[in-house]
């Protein structure tokens, strides 16, 4: 329907044609409560008018900082109806990242969940000048705050209330007057080599777009989608509210991240979307399991994964391995009435791919970036290639190769017709060149037509001896295994390959305490020369399944996680090269000198603003 082109346009035809049925469900103490359609609408409504109340007008930015919440849905969409702009921010963001982007986008208005989003914002206050109010969800411990910006959401809830009695047909008005090329969102890229930039994508871009998406992969009212990644991120942007409006399948919100699995169990969820790093953290998890149980149910699960591979690889499911092991094990994961299972925002190993595969997981691949509103192509059912990231959604999206080598491979360039509108305060797109976005990634066209991404052009690397390879190919083996939490492998214009490597602490400290051995902190339990020895071991395995030049020569385990805080990771955890390479430029120094063992002595910040000095020695393993 075309006179559906924005979000809150769909938010009043859902509630007008379907308000008692179950819109978004959020655990709350325990205990799913339910929203239906027309209650979504309602406390939209309530926002949106009492925001107005505030001053809120056309052209404005609001920010949203703090868990999944419907209350976020629903504050977005209300800044939508008023013709504003929604910026959301990482939960995790530091105050001076929080700083930054509201100054820059100019935002008049943050609606923040708790005391700690408000407290961010209180202490970059005077950064802010433009920032009038601090709308806060959750009232526990602001009491003690006096800021006259700061206002409850029940007091905007009251204001909005009292203006549609004063004028019952206000609300109506404001979203009639919503138009589809008007921006709607400003979307903060993934930043892995700067500041991130601002996209601006305007709701009729949104809703066309999720049009596409929905025709390749569809869904219904009776799909449950449970939303665990970040809502800034562009795909659960396209979930929660643009699918989620279109298909009205049901949105669950868990109660915290840490009850993330529990909670989806209860749910059941017919489709999940999770980011790489949390398929390899649950691959990891099921597989440190494994290691703990009996040699019985170590051989009952290798034979599982053994006829399971082998089905997988016919295009089947191997009914002897669900029935012994694969049914209770996504009984276990909450995957039982999965339909649909993807993974987008960085590549995933072929190994985890192949893991869920033969589990009987069906996970698709999906591949894109913020400028085109997420993803462009996917893995179409009876499709599958973990080697590749599928297919265009429809002939509307076009994909090119730009100057290909001899072996077909060059950068991706994309077009379609709902791409972003531009970076917000940036004249000119620098990525955008006769209507193709420059992605900045190297693939190319398999046999069958499927799109195959390798990697960031800027990160294939080539060592002195001229042998060409891809970092992150590697480094996803590599995490495959339980024990790796995060690897970086160097080698560009060296002589070899080296790497970087922090332990899975969780499940190595497991490890350890079972093989009695005996540590403290995170530091402490990465220098144990048992768990060096554990860790070669791993990246053995992987060298036997690469090339002779591709090989890790050596590695050593860093003495801390790396971290989004401190700028070795984005917020969607991708690595940034270049600030690794410049803060452990030393240790990486050391290593290609052929020293055995590299001291430290640093200190490490925590997010509390605590500092902690660490003086330990790295040792260099040879692989």
């Amino acid at each position: 329907m075309s006179e559906l082109d924005t979000l809150p346009k769909l938010l009043r035809h859902n509630a007008a044609g379907h308000a008692d049925d179950i819109a978004l469900r959020e655990k709350e103490l325990g205990i799913w409560r339910s929203i239906t359609w027309g209650a979504y609408e309602e406390r939209t409504r309530a926002m949106a008018l009492g925001l107005r109340a505030l001053g809120v007008a056309a052209g404005d930015v609001v920010g949203l900082i703090g868990d999944n919440r419907p209350d976020w849905v629903m504050g977005e969409i209300a800044a939508h109806a008023l013709g504003a702009r929604s910026l959301g921010l990482y939960r995790d963001a530091l105050d001076e990242e929080v700083a930054y982007l509201l100054d820059f986008a100019k935002a008049s208005l943050v609606i923040a969940e708790d005391e700690e989003q408000v407290d961010k914002l209180l202490n970059v206050g005077d950064q802010l000048p433009g920032l009038r109010h601090i709308v806060y969800c959750d009232p526990r411990g602001m009491r003690k705050h006096d800021d006259a910006r700061l206002v409850p959401l029940a007091e905007v809830l009251r204001l909005g209330e009292a203006a549609h009695e004063a004028a019952p047909g206000t609300w109506e008005m404001l979203v009639a007057a919503t138009r589809a090329e008007d921006v709607a969102v400003l979307c903060t890229t993934s930043g892995t080599t700067a500041r991130p930039k601002l996209a601006m994508l305007t709701g009729g871009a949104i809703v066309n777009h999720c049009r596409a998406y929905l025709q390749a992969d569809p869904r219904a009212p009776t799909d449950e989608y449970v939303s665990v990644l970040p809502l800034p991120w562009i795909m659960e942007q396209i979930y929660v509210l643009g699918w989620g409006l279109l298909s009205r399948m049901k949105v669950n919100f868990v109660e915290e991240p840490e009850t993330m699995m529990a909670d989806m169990r209860e749910i059941g969820p017919s489709f999940v979307l999770f980011a790489p790093r949390l398929w390899e953290s649950i691959a990891a998890e099921v597989r440190a399991r494994v290691l703990e149980a009996s040699a019985l149910k170590r051989w009952m699960f290798g034979l599982g994964m053994k006829l399971g591979l082998a089905a997988q690889a016919r295009g089947r499911r191997s009914l002897l391995a669900d029935v012994l092991l694969f049914r209770a094990l996504r009984d276990r994961l909450g995957f039982t009435r999965l339909r649909s299972a993807a993974t987008g925002g960085a590549a995933l190993g072929p190994d985890t791919f192949r893991f869920f595969l033969a589990m009987g997981v069906p996970l698709r691949q999906l591949y894109g970036q913020t400028e085109t509103l997420g993803a462009y192509t996917v893995h179409r059912p009876e499709d599958v290639d973990f080697d590749t990231v599928g297919v265009a959604f429809n002939s509307q999206v076009e994909i090119s190769i730009d100057q290909p080598d001899h072996n077909g491979v060059g950068e991706i360039l994309t077009k379609h017709p709902h791409m972003f509108s531009g970076y917000l305060g940036m004249a000119e797109n620098p990525d955008l060149r006769d209507g193709w976005l420059h992605s900045g990634d190297a693939g190319y066209f398999n046999g069958a037509g499927h799109l195959v991404v390798i990697d960031r052009i800027k990160d294939i690397a080539v060592t002195s001896r001229g042998d060409r390879f891809s970092p992150q190919y590697i480094e996803n083996k590599l995490k495959f295994s339980p024990y790796v939490a995060e690897a970086v492998v160097l080698g560009d214009g060296r002589p070899g390959l080296a790497a970087l490597l922090c332990i899975r602490f969780p499940i190595v400290s497991k490890w350890a305490e079972r093989s009695r051995i005996a540590f403290t902190t995170y530091t402490d339990l990465s220098g144990r020369p048992e768990v060096l020895r554990l860790m070669a071991e791993e990246v053995r395995k992987v060298n036997t399944t690469l090339p002779p030049a591709q090989q890790v020569q050596r590695f050593v385990l860093l003495y801390k996680e790396l971290d989004a805080d401190d700028e070795e990771l984005t917020r969607t955890r991708k690595v940034r090269r270049g600030v690794i390479n410049q803060k452990y430029g030393e240790i990486i120094e050391a290593m290609y000198r052929g020293d055995a063992n590299i001291p430290v002595d640093t200190t490490i910040a925590f997010q509390d603003g605590t500092r902690q000095r660490v003086r330990t020695t790295l040792q260099v393993v040879e692989a």
